[in-house]
């Protein structure tokens, strides 16, 4: 048991020391990406004039179509689209069920039940609130194997010839599962297009982008989406979020954020595109920063006697560490600690609450620059047992080892 700061610091130089290859390994995954985002603004010919904007409808907006174009390129996609409208990755992810699926068409959860805000769009829970079920969805999900893992034996017993499209949620959640690695998605998609290729692999990217040197759409997927406010803005880019994949596809879903006979061509960036290209500059080594950082805490943690997931030195395919505490009052005071450490609201106390489109009371700490900027080091937990704690982001691998510096966990 770590009880005096003098030995957390011990633990902490340690962890880093056993941990440098498994670093080395991160960097090598922020250099490719990096090149590759540079190497896409230079072939779109970004310039000056691009960070311009228009107000009103935004018509013949240049810089929004050279946003476009250069998200197109990264995720190696006919199109995409990147917009400040989107309120949160949740919101990308509803514009694509609802563009893309029509009543009577079958949609198909691949690792068990989805992140807790999509119930009530799919309708897994209530009735009449403008769900896919009330509009004639039909939906099937195929559980984990041992409860943490995607059973791909099972795939084609759930997936037929009439489902019209798979969802992959790439990160774990609200779940203790393993999160899915290109190489999974990839094995998924490889036997969906054997059942149907005509079938739409839909991945949620949120927390994933430029965590391995490879996206889903490189693999496959047909369409994938995200925030903003997570890894591929860079820490710096205040709102939005991307849809990227099948021409067809990011059209059908940006008429849903704006409405048939617009799509794509409308809406003003108030002023973003620069932030936008520039968070996108940012976003590799942020990345890498978070990545770092929950590899240390899951060493950290794992030294304890807790039980995490991923490993500290396990593939990292989104910017999240589970940590299984079994104490509720541990999990607050982990959270107050996060809190208190923060650089926006170090005053507050974090206290748990009902939040709309979760059927727990969640706790959620963390002094973002950019509200709900899970890119920044937060850590959130649903109330209910046994306690797992989220521990996500971090801008700065040194705010997370002053973080971890403070813990006592002495009784714990």
């Amino acid at each position: 048991m770590i009880t005096t700061n003098n030995t957390i610091e011990n633990v902490i130089e340690t962890a880093e020391k056993h941990l440098a290859s498994h670093f080395h390994h991160l960097e090598r995954i922020e250099q490719t990406n990096f090149n590759k985002i540079l190497q896409a603004l230079i072939d779109n010919q970004l310039g000056e004039q691009h960070f311009s904007w228009v107000t009103g409808y935004g018509h013949d907006d240049i810089g929004r179509e050279k946003i476009d174009q250069i998200f197109a390129q990264i995720f190696n996609t006919e199109s995409a689209i990147v917009r400040p409208h989107f309120v949160s990755g949740t919101h990308t992810i509803a514009c694509c069920l609802f563009g893309c699926l029509r009543p009577g068409d079958e949609l198909v959860s691949i690792a068990g039940e989805p992140y807790d805000t999509l119930h009530e769009i799919i309708g897994i829970k209530g009735e009449n609130n403008g769900s896919l079920k009330d509009f004639g969805v039909s939906y099937r999900e195929i559980p984990l194997k041992n409860n943490f893992e995607l059973d791909l034996d099972a795939i084609p017993v759930y997936v037929s010839p009439k489902t019209k499209m798979v969802f992959i949620q790439r990160s774990k959640g609200y779940h203790w599962r393993k999160s899915l690695t290109i190489e999974d998605i990839q094995n998924v998609i490889s036997i969906i297009k054997k059942i149907n290729k005509n079938i739409i692999c839909f991945v949620d990217n949120c927390f994933g982008e430029f965590t391995e040197e490879l996206e889903p759409t490189d693999v496959g997927a047909d369409l994938t989406c995200g925030s903003l406010i997570k890894n591929i803005g860079g820490g710096i880019v205040p709102a939005g979020g991307y849809i990227a994949g099948r021409k067809n596809l990011v059209k059908m879903a940006s008429q849903r954020l704006t409405s048939p006979g617009i799509g794509e061509k409308g809406g003003c960036m108030f002023d973003l595109n620069r932030v936008i290209l520039q968070g996108l500059f940012f976003a590799p080594h942020t990345v890498c920063q978070v990545l770092k950082g929950i590899s240390l805490t899951s060493y950290f943690f794992q030294k304890l006697g807790y039980e995490v997931n991923p490993k500290p030195e396990s593939i990292k395919t989104d910017i999240v560490v589970s940590i299984k505490l079994k104490n509720k009052s541990l999990l607050e005071n982990i959270c107050k600690l996060v809190q208190a450490s923060s650089p926006v609201n170090s005053h507050l106390t974090p206290v748990s609450c009902n939040l709309p489109g979760y059927k727990d009371e969640v706790i959620m700490a963390g002094g973002t620059f950019i509200e709900g900027s899970t890119i920044e080091l937060s850590c959130d937990a649903p109330m209910r047992e046994p306690y797992i704690l989220y521990w996500q982001g971090g801008l700065n691998y040194n705010h997370t080892k002053f973080v971890l510096s403070k813990l006592s966990l002495r009784g714990a």
